[in-house]
């Protein structure tokens, strides 16, 4: 659907059939308690006959208790037999309307309805199928939303956040991710330090998220404790109030007898987290989890043998019962009354925990990050009781140590060998809001469209105990809905409207018109080689291209794009699907019809058939460290961080040196480098890392040379100063921070590249996030040109809050690269970002575009570096039209080349080559990179 949805409201009326519901649904309570009550009664019965004949025993006052306790030791989980003739939820808000959302394309949880209606009424989904115009005509106040076929899902699940403990922005006063009081903490809960005014709420409902599994930290082996929460806001205002099914003795000690328990949760960690923390070893931190759960073992033991004397009748010494508060959760682990979710990345600690999990006899519910689970499907397989889920992150890898073997074919892998697969933020390690989006990479990358959209969504729910009522459209769940602007697995697809419990979410959606094609599955490029290496190689397959012969010649190209020559980007040709490109060593000979290529028939050529693909620029990425880190938590394997002049510790044999050059440290064919160079992005821009003002001078390199000193490996040795600027409890202050800044362009030019940035030779790139420092900037560089009559050319980098200043930007000249390209609110002084659809009209990029300031985006990890095409893409379709393909491109290349300093290519310039679509397209392949600067094709 190109519009928003049109609403009508529906004469009232009363459902007598939902007051007979309601009355069945207490007639079979009512029986229930009754039998459970017969049952204790009898047990009670019984132990007293139990000593007929022996020497008279006082029986304990609360002994009915007791025994129902023991009773209820050995009850499993899950919710009561009568749920489903509910007809209201516990969680309906009185006044909400009834909402009946017609004419929907849907996708249940696991299958999918061609287009069909849905009723939501009391907090639960009342209906689902092809209704009658007569059949809800009774309802007072029912809200009708055409959706015009749009797509409808259930709410977005989110099996491993840390919302509200981890809050936005992150300030130390609401720090509550994790405790450092020990290895060992179960007896923790999350929901004591759950902040209900972390700004991250709202923005990831717009993002369709309504459910998450809210997690302590990984520092800890047992971090504790974990609550689901529903994301909406409520009367009460309390953490408590936000609670999903939370265990009934939450708030006292009485237990409804006729009740089964409620499912918990509980973190756990393994490997590097809990070792760095507290300066263990593995081994430690394994015997860590041994003793603890001996510890519960033997309280359970205790328990039981308690439990058998009672039942049996045997009340003579008997005591009170062996409870222990601090670790009654551990016992109810070992009860499997606990969903256990494991931070564990690698082979070792995977089956170090599988070992655990035997020895101690509990199951896991999922193996969290698992980033090689993929290479040992059968030792998950051997896990206790049950095999483990795996939640993982689509593309986000390298980070560490235990982080390296991650691979994008991770969820295909798994899903292939039977293990259920869970995509996950660990918000705001990812931004919850784009949650989605790991399940369409996933997709992207093989796995199963249903499995994808099932992993955010009906399989996060039954992982954590909760399929009962969230993660599918069904009668009788929760009326926790999505409605999408376009299919559900479609590159930036943006909710229309978010339900939770019946309430919508979004008061006014902004929703932007997507192609029509758009509301189709994209079709999944095939990687079956890719994946296969992937396990050949166990994690780590060869990256680097295949060169090709001198003389190629691509075949069915659709479309070319070139930059202009005038600081944008052209569409050069549009062919449909039968034109040609033939290079010479990366330098184009022709192009156009395919007779062009006929002078080359002769000749060694190799030809290569794009199936209607395009070529256009390269791309290039920025903000990260890429080509100075490998890994970025092992210091041996980057460049390291540059001194702060501003600290004093400049040692004395640089004082008085020209500043450091980001060529000296570069490393050239590490696996994000690559990575990046095989999804289009030709060039990384790179400036020394620095945790003071004065970071050094950036360098353009080629993402794919094997070495520094291959041909056209370092493109250009020098690109622009970088600083950075902003607040910060170890640094000296702001003022104090520009102040040095002015004394470096107008005080003494003793170094030859601070000249030249004082005459605006050399851009001077500000990483600085707040919208009062920018205006400092902007009037900092007003005063330069007052006093020395020269324009420096600035450009703003991060700049969250850019946006404030769009005018004021654009009047001055100053260009801004955005990194992130969608904003999240991580620090105070990015708090105020505009975050675009579905909340804000307008985004960061269309308000500055609009004022006429030049854009750029970055990234701020490297490991994302090789999703720039998916940015560039997501930025135009969020636009409202107003961001071309052209401009699009140009976001992430010539953009780039001028804000950064970064001289023009030209003809040499480098073209990224697509097969099944344009470098824009979720559906299409990157095969090839053509660098006449290199003078090769190379093959992916």
């Amino acid at each position: 659907m190109d519009k928003l949805p049109t609403y009508s409201e529906s004469p009232p009326v009363d459902l007598p059939r939902l007051a007979r519901w309601r009355l069945k649904h207490r007639m079979a309570s009512i029986a229930l308690t009754l039998c459970f009550i017969s049952v204790a009664s009898l047990l009670l019965s019984l132990s007293q006959l139990a000593f007929l004949g022996k020497q008279s025993v006082q029986l304990p006052l609360h002994a009915e208790q007791i025994l129902q306790k023991c009773y209820m030791l050995h009850a499993k989980p899950g919710p009561p037999s009568n749920f489903h003739q509910r007809t209201e939820s516990d969680r309906f808000v009185q006044g909400t309307h009834a909402t009946l959302i017609r004419n929907a394309s849907i996708w249940t949880g696991d299958q999918e309805i061609t287009q069909g209606d849905i009723l939501l009424d009391k907090g639960i989904i009342k209906f689902v199928g092809h209704a009658s115009p007569s059949m809800f005509n009774k309802f007072k106040d029912l809200v009708t939303l055409d959706a015009g076929g749009s797509w409808v899902t259930p709410g977005i699940v989110d099996l491993h956040s840390h919302l509200g403990v981890d809050s936005a922005p992150y300030l130390s006063g609401a720090g509550d991710t994790n405790s450092l009081k020990g290895p060992i903490l179960p007896w923790l809960r999350s929901l004591d330090g759950l902040n209900t005014h972390d700004d991250a709420y709202r923005l990831s409902i717009s993002g369709g998220v309504t459910t998450a599994n809210v997690l302590p930290g990984s520092a800890n082996a047992i971090g504790g404790q974990a609550f689901v929460i529903k994301l909406r806001p409520t009367a009460e205002r309390s953490p408590s109030s936000m609670l999903l099914e939370p265990p009934y003795t939450l708030n006292g000690t009485y237990v409804d007898p006729t009740l089964p328990p409620r499912w918990r949760q509980m973190k756990h960690a393994c490997g590097e987290n809990p070792s760095r923390v507290y300066g263990n070893t593995r081994m430690d931190t394994f015997w860590a989890f041994r003793q603890a759960y001996d510890t519960a073992r033997q309280i359970k033991e205790q328990q039981d043998a308690y439990c058998t004397r009672a039942l049996a009748g045997e009340w003579e010494d008997l005591g009170e019962f062996p409870d222990n508060l601090q670790w009654e959760a551990l016992v109810d682990v070992l009860r499997g009354r606990v969903k256990v979710h494991t931070h564990c990345y690698e082979t070792v600690d995977l089956d170090d925990f599988v070992r655990l999990t035997n020895e101690f006899q509990f199951p896991i519910a999922a193996f969290h990050h698992a980033h090689e689970t993929y290479l040992v499907p059968g030792t998950l397989k051997q896990a206790y009781g049950q095999t483990p889920a795996a939640a993982l992150f689509a593309t986000n890898a390298r980070y560490k140590r235990e982080a390296y073997r991650g691979s994008e074919f991770a969820p295909r892998i798994l899903a292939e060998n039977g293990i259920d697969v869970v995509m996950k933020s660990d918000h705001p390690v990812l931004n919850s809001r784009f949650l989605l989006y790991e399940a369409q990479q996933a997709y992207l990358y093989g796995l199963p469209a249903n499995l994808a959209l099932a992993s955010v969504t009906s399989t996060p729910a039954r992982i954590m105990g909760q399929d009962h009522r969230i993660g599918f459209v069904r009668e009788g769940y929760d009326a926790d809905l999505v409605v999408w602007d376009s299919h559900p697995l479609a590159l930036g697809t943006t909710p229309q409207q978010v339900w939770i419990d019946g309430i919508p979410q979004l008061s006014e959606p902004a929703v932007a018109s997507k192609p029509v094609s758009f509301q189709q599955a994209p079709r999944a490029p095939n990687f079956d080689l890719e994946a296969a290496a992937a396990i050949k190689y166990e994690g780590l397959p060869p990256l680097m291209p295949k060169k090709a012969k001198d003389l190629v010649v691509f075949a069915n190209v659709s479309s070319i794009y070139v930059p202009d020559g005038v600081g944008g980007v052209m569409s050069v040709a549009d062919m449909g699907e039968r034109g040609v490109v033939a290079l010479r060593k990366g330098v184009v000979q022709c192009w156009g019809a395919a007779a062009c290529a006929s002078e080359f028939a002769s000749q060694d050529v190799e030809w290569i058939n794009l199936e209607g693909g395009s070529i256009a620029p390269g791309l290039i990425s920025y903000g990260s460290p890429l080509g100075l880190d490998e890994i970025q938590g092992e210091s041996s394997t980057h460049d390291g961080t540059v001194f702060d002049p501003l600290t004093g510790s400049i040692p004395s044999i640089l004082a008085g040196s020209e500043l450091i050059k980001a060529s000296d440290g570069l490393q050239f064919a590490g696996r994000d480098t690559l990575l990046a160079y095989r999804a289009g992005v030709t060039a990384g821009v790179t400036a020394p890392s620095s945790g003071g003002l004065i970071a050094g001078l950036s360098t353009a390199f080629s993402t794919g040379a094997a070495h520094k000193l291959e041909d056209g490996a370092v493109i250009q040795d020098v690109a622009a100063l970088h600083v950075q600027i902003g607040h910060s409890k170890r640094g000296p202050s702001v003022s104090t921070q520009i102040a040095a800044l002015r004394n470096i362009l107008l005080g003494d030019k003793s170094s030859t590249t601070l000249a030249e940035v004082a005459k605006g030779t050399i851009p001077l790139v500000v990483q600085v996030q707040n919208a009062d420092i920018i205006a400092s900037l902007i009037e900092l560089k007003k005063e330069i040109r007052t006093r020395t009559g020269t324009d420096i050319q600035l450009t703003i980098s991060g700049a969250a809050e850019a946006h404030l200043l769009a005018k004021e930007l654009g009047e001055a000249g100053v260009g801004v690269i955005l990194t992130p390209s969608r904003p999240f609110p991580n620090v105070w002084e990015s708090k105020r970002i505009l975050p675009g659809p579905p909340l804000t009209n307008e985004s960061a990029i269309t308000t500055l575009v609009a004022h006429g300031v030049t854009v750029g985006i970055g990234i701020a990890e490297q490991w994302s570096a090789r999703n720039t095409r998916f940015d560039i893409a997501w930025a135009a379709l969020e636009s409202f039209d107003r961001i071309s393909k052209e401009q699009a491109l140009a976001l992430a290349s010539v953009n780039l080349e001028k804000l950064l300093g970064v001289k023009p290519s030209g003809a040499l310039g480098d073209l990224v080559v697509t097969r099944g679509g344009t470098v824009l397209d979720s559906e299409a392949k990157v095969v090839g990179i053509i660098s006449a600067r290199r003078g090769i094709v190379d093959l992916i």
